[in-house]
């Protein structure tokens, strides 16, 4: 397993933390069972909710600066605000979100959390 920023990076471009060879996804967001080339045990870790939180908190941090910034600024009228935000936020939380799933995913590996459960 190569270092934290390594882990995280490789996994951010939605490649395998473990040896950066492999697709780390088997679809838009469903993780490949295991590395087809160095056989690490991707489908063991689960993400669960920590990446539509990061991204949510990121998109927001772009996006509700943005609207007060606009708002002070122009004061346009609110269909100029839901032309402009509405499918900037959707955009950015579709981009966001693969990218944050894979660097979970390496940080949860190199933390350990794909490893067997010998407590049972």
């Amino acid at each position: 397993m190569p270092d934290m920023p390594t882990a995280l990076l490789r996994g951010l471009r939605g490649i395998c933390p473990c040896c950066g060879k492999a697709r780390l996804f088997a679809g838009w967001l469903r993780v490949a069972g295991s590395c087809a080339q160095c056989d690490a045990p991707l489908g063991r870790v689960r993400a669960d909710d920590l990446p539509p939180y990061v991204t949510i908190f990121a998109v927001g941090h772009i996006v509700v600066p943005g609207m007060l910034v606009l708002e002070k600024a122009q004061t346009p009228d609110l269909w100029v605000h839901t032309a402009i935000w509405v499918p900037l936020t959707i955009a950015l939380s579709l981009a966001l979100m693969r990218p944050v799933k894979g660097a979970t995913i390496g940080l949860m590996l190199k933390l350990g959390f794909g490893q067997p459960d010998h407590h049972a």
